[in-house]
C-alpha cells in the first residue's frame, strides 16, 4: 500500500515534487515544541492548488493522512504527522497572487513568509503587522492564528484576513470571504478555518488586510521591582488609552538570561518594553504621558530609544528570548502560553511565579501583556529524573488556572498536541460542536489527525 500510494503520487505529480530523502523526513518530523518527532512516509511540495487537490485526491483514495507544513517554527506539534503519511510543505507555493495597495489589500500563496511579505509591501508604505517573533510562513499564522508583539494594537492574524481559497477534504474548493472590508453576509468561515491548525482543509490563497507603516516610531523601557508591578502599569496604560504599538513584559530572570545569551546590558529587573507608534507629535505626547505614569506607579531605569538601530537592539532582544531559554546546552525546555483579562493578569502573573519557584527549575515569564496574554519558559534536565515532570506541571498548574479566571490554556500557540487535555475544561458542550465540524469537513480523519481533539 505504501509504494502504490507513493508512485501515485510522483506520477501525478512529478519526481520532482515528491520527496523520501532521508533529510527531509527528518525535517517534517517536528516543529519547535518538544514534543515527539515522527517521520512522515513521504514529503510533497505543491507548486499550485491543482497540485494540493492532486494530493489530496491520492490521499482520499488510499486513506493516507495528510499533515501541512509550514515553517516549522510551530510550539505545540502541529506540523508533527502522528499518524506518518504525507507532509505538504508549501516552500514552493510562496507567490503574490494579487497586490491592490490602493485598497489595502494582497493576496498570496501561504508558503510566503511574514518578512517575505513585508519586503515587498513595505516598498509602497504598507506593512503586514502580525509579528509572531519567527519567520513563519503565513500560512502557517493563519492556520494557529499567530499574533505576537503587536497584537495589543492590531489583534490576531485572523483578525487580518478578508478571504482563503481553501481545499477541503472531499476534493471541494471554496472561498470564505471576499475583497470588502467588511460582511455581514453568512456563516464566518473565514476565522473557523484561522486556527483550524489544518484540521479542517488545506488553505492554498490567503487576502490580507495591510496598514499604512507609521510616521514616526519610538521604544522606550522601565523596570519595576516585582512581576505583579509590571503588570499592573501594563494595565494603567491601557487604561489610559494610550495606543501603543507593543507593550512587553519581561521579568528579571529572563532579562539576566538574555543578557547572557545575546551580550546585552539591560537592568536585571522585572521590565516593561514599549513601543509608540503614529505621526510625531502625537508619539511624542504619549511617551511623555507613558513616563509620566510609570513614574507615578514607581518605575526605574526609564530609558528612551528613539533611532532605528536602538529600537531594533530592543526588539531583538525581545525575540531572543525564547533562543536564550531553548539553547542551554544539554537541557530541555517546556513552554506555556495563556492569556486571560486584563483585570485578573497581575495575579496570574505573580502565580506563575510562585508556580516556577516551587518547583525549583530555572524559568522566566515574557510576553504580550497589553492583550492579557504571557508565556513562560521552563528548563530541565531530561537525565535527570522527575525534572521533566516538574516542568510539565508548572505548564498544566498555569493553563488550568488562566481558564479558572475566564481566560484560554493558548492565546497564540495553539492546541495541535500540548493543549488536548485542556479543550473539555475550556469550551464545556462548545467541544462538541467543533468536533462535528470536523466529522462533516472530514468524516474520513484524513486532515492532521490527532491534533485538537
Amino acid at each position: 500500500m505504501l509504494t502504490i500510494f507513493i508512485q501515485q503520487l510522483i506520477e501525478r505529480l512529478g519526481r520532482d515534487k515528491v520527496s523520501q530523502n532521508e533529510t527531509e523526513l527528518f525535517r517534517h518530523s517536528h516543529d519547535e515544541s518538544f514534543h515527539k518527532p515522527v517521520e512522515p512516509d513521504v514529503v510533497c511540495f505543491p507548486e499550485n492548488r491543482q497540485d494540493v487537490e492532486t494530493i489530496m485526491g491520492v490521499a482520499r483514495a488510499f486513506q493516507v493522512p495528510v499533515t501541512a507544513f509550514g515553517a516549522g517554527s510551530g510550539l505545540e506539534g502541529q506540523a508533527i504527522p502522528i499518524k506518518k503519511g504525507i507532509s505538504i510543505n508549501f516552500e514552493r507555493m510562496n507567490q503574490v497572487v494579487n497586490f491592490s495597495p490602493e485598497d489595502l489589500l494582497i493576496t498570496v500563496q501561504p508558503g510566503i513568509t511574514r518578512l517575505q511579505l513585508n519586503k515587498l509591501v513595505n516598498r509602497h508604505g504598507l506593512m503586514f503587522p502580525i509579528d509572531p517573533g519567527a519567520d513563519a510562513t503565513i500560512g502557517g499564522m493563519v492556520a494557529n492564528n499567530a499574533s505576537g508583539t503587536t497584537a495589543v494594537r492590531y489583534g490576531s492574524t485572523r483578525d487580518q484576513l478578508l478571504n482563503l481559497e481553501v481545499v477541503l477534504a472531499n476534493g471541494t474548493v471554496i472561498h470564505t470571504g471576499s475583497h470588502a472590508k467588511k460582511s455581514s453576509s453568512g456563516y464566518h468561515l473565514t476565522g473557523m478555518f484561522a486556527g483550524s491548525e489544518g484540521t479542517l482543509g488545506i488553505i492554498t490563497e490567503i487576502t490580507l488586510r495591510l496598514h499604512g507603516i507609521p510616521e514616526h516610531t519610538v521604544a522606550a523601557r522601565c523596570t519595576f521591582d516585582t512581576p505583579k508591578a509590571c503588570a499592573e502599569a501594563a494595565a494603567a496604560i491601557l487604561h489610559t488609552g494610550i495606543p501603543v504599538m507593543r507593550m512587553e513584559l519581561v521579568d528579571a530572570d529572563s532579562i539576566s538570561q538574555v543578557n547572557t545569551y545575546g551580550g546585552y546590558t539591560f537592568p536585571v529587573n522585572h521590565s516593561l518594553f514599549f513601543e509608540f507608534a503614529g505621526t510625531k507629535n502625537a508619539v511624542e505626547e504619549e511617551v511623555k504621558f507613558a513616563e509620566q505614569l510609570m513614574r507615578e506607579l514607581g518605575c526605574e531605569n526609564w530609558d528612551i530609544a528613539s533611532d532605528s538601530k536602538e529600537r531594533m537592539e530592543l526588539w531583538k532582544a525581545r525575540h531572543e528570548l525564547a533562543y536564550a531559554y531553548r539553547h542551554i546546552k544539554g537541557m530541555a525546555v517546556t513552554s506555556a502560553d495563556v492569556c486571560v483579562p486584563i483585570s485578573r493578569l497581575p495575579e496570574l502573573v505573580v502565580y506563575a511565579r510562585e508556580v516556577i519557584s516551587k518547583s525549583g527549575l530555572l524559568g522566566g515569564i515574557f510576553g504580550h501583556v497589553g492583550d492579557g496574554n504571557f508565556h513562560t519558559m521552563v528548563v530541565f534536565d531530561p537525565k535527570v529524573e522527575g525534572e521533566k515532570e516538574k516542568a510539565e506541571y508548572t505548564n498544566e498548574a498555569l493553563a488550568l488556572r488562566a481558564i479558572e479566571l475566564g481566560g484560554t490554556c493558548t492565546g497564540e500557540h495553539g492546541v495541535g498536541l500540548g493543549k488536548i487535555k485542556f479543550q473539555e475544561k475550556e469550551h464545556g458542550e462548545a467541544l462538541t460542536i467543533m468536533k462535528q465540524i470536523k466529522q462533516l469537513l472530514d468524516p474520513d480523519g484524513l486532515l492532521n489527525p490527532g491534533k485538537i481533539f
